[in-house]
């Protein structure tokens, strides 16, 4: 009788888990090889247009009808022109958690010398309608096309997550415009406000099959000060009749590098570059004014406050002391805000990739005084992380890590990252975050 009972037992206990198992989502915690194999040849075939026809910043108008019509057919709802070229598209699957996957579209005017096969040929119009070369130098093809790559991962294995994905596909990162002008075009209020964003960006100081992060500050905020110096022409061989701005400017130059050496605690970074010295039309000749342009960056508020101000106190007390005629005009542009990765977002995705990529393909990297607009997110209350995607040859990566030679990067007309494992390493990076936030 009691073994009789036992068996019983046993087998309403098998049929419920079954039961249960039937309608719990499976544990698919990341994409198989088999399944990014899959979907590769739509990525790699996407990849090859976006690449041979780029589009300036504002200007995505065919890059961004490309990507809306592939995420239809996925079966998200797709929102065209947010905040100019932006596309939203959304895909709800039960409750849960609500998770933004960026990507940006935008290429750069710059003139393509890879000697690749699908190279850009383009030329356009910029904003000042003048005619330059365009090249995804910076990899944004990349962005896209392994943001697809995921949405038609996660929109296949709907029974493995729950939860709504919201893809968008941002214009104008280059110059620093998309994200804000989608945020004031109701990407937050329109669309479901997401709990966490997710980004990336390749990578050249990594080799492709690794992944990089930072926790905590991982982009500079980065500002544009323009300065004019005031003075009094006149004949090069009689300086004594002249203030010559030439003289205030240089000496302003070399004052402006005293701030990070001299005010700025070392372990705050921060960078002043005087990237345009413009005075003069003739050797002999004094001219009225100089202008220079800066590149400022820095990572904490306070620290961006501080370099600013003291900019624009020495260039007045420079101009002061070398006896010029009226103050400088200095005008700061404000340019992107520093991105910071959530830490504990940051560590659960951490988590996640090693587990599918391994550990020693997880590796921390120093923060980088580049910048990006993906921090707008976060600063509009979403707790937001951007991985890195290595994106250089492994073989060719370790043969300059032995020699010193400085292999090409983002933003040179030479950027050509290793097509093939650059991709799958995204798709398996952007689906292993997801499925973190969404699988549970």
């Amino acid at each position: 009788m009691n073994n009789r009972l036992i068996i019983l037992g046993t087998c309403w206990l098998l049929f419920v888990a079954s039961a249960f198992s039937q309608s719990q989502p499976s544990t698919w915690n990341a994409p198989s090889a088999e399944q990014v194999n899959a979907v590769y040849p739509e990525v790699e075939a996407l990849y090859f247009d976006l690449h041979r026809t780029p589009e300036l910043s504002l200007h995505e108008d065919q890059t961004s009808a490309k990507l809306a019509e592939r995420m239809k057919a996925l079966g998200f709802e797709v929102t065209t022109a947010v905040g100019g070229t932006g596309v939203v598209a959304v895909l709800r699957n039960g409750p849960g958690r609500t998770i933004l996957l960026r990507t940006d579209m935008d290429a750069l005017p710059v003139e393509e010398k890879t000697g690749l096969k699908y190279a850009s040929h383009v030329t356009a119009k910029n904003d000042s309608d003048a005619l330059v070369p365009v090249m995804h130098a910076c990899g944004h093809d990349i962005h896209m096309a392994s943001w697809l790559g995921t949405a038609k991962l996660m929109a296949a294995n709907r029974q493995s997550w729950h939860g709504t994905l919201i893809f968008v596909a941002q214009p104008a990162e280059e110059i620093i415009r998309g994200a804000s002008a989608m945020l004031r075009d109701g990407l937050f209020t329109r669309f479901p406000k997401p709990d966490f964003a997710l980004a990336i960006h390749d990578e050249s100081m990594l080799p492709a099959g690794q992944v990089g992060y930072t926790s905590g500050y991982a982009l500079s905020a980065s500002d544009v000060v323009n300065i004019t110096i005031f003075g009094r022409g006149g004949h090069g061989a009689r300086p004594q009749d002249t203030v010559d701005p030439i003289v205030i400017g240089a000496r302003t130059v070399l004052a402006l590098q005293t701030i990070v050496s001299r005010e700025i605690d070392p372990h705050d970074p921060a960078v002043i570059t005087v990237g345009v010295f413009k005075g003069g039309t003739q050797f002999n000749i004094i001219p009225d004014d100089v202008t220079l342009v800066l590149s400022v960056r820095s990572f904490r508020p306070e620290v961006r406050q501080h370099l600013l101000t003291s900019i624009e106190r020495i260039t007045k007390g420079e101009a002061l002391a070398g006896g010029a005629p009226q103050e400088p005009v200095v005008k700061v542009t404000p340019g992107a805000h520093a991105t910071y990765n959530d830490p504990q977002l940051t560590d659960r995705v951490v988590a996640a990739l090693r587990h599918t990529l391994g550990t020693s393909n997880v590796v921390e990297i120093p923060p980088k005084m580049v910048s990006e607009d993906f921090s707008e997110f976060s600063l509009a209350g979403v707790p937001s992380a951007m991985f890195f995607v290595g994106a250089v040859d492994p073989a060719k990566f370790a043969a300059a890590q032995q020699s010193g030679v400085v292999l090409p990067g983002p933003h040179s007309p030479l950027w050509a990252p290793d097509r093939e494992p650059t991709l799958k390493t995204a798709i398996m990076t952007e689906t292993s975050a997801l499925l973190e936030e969404l699988g549970r």
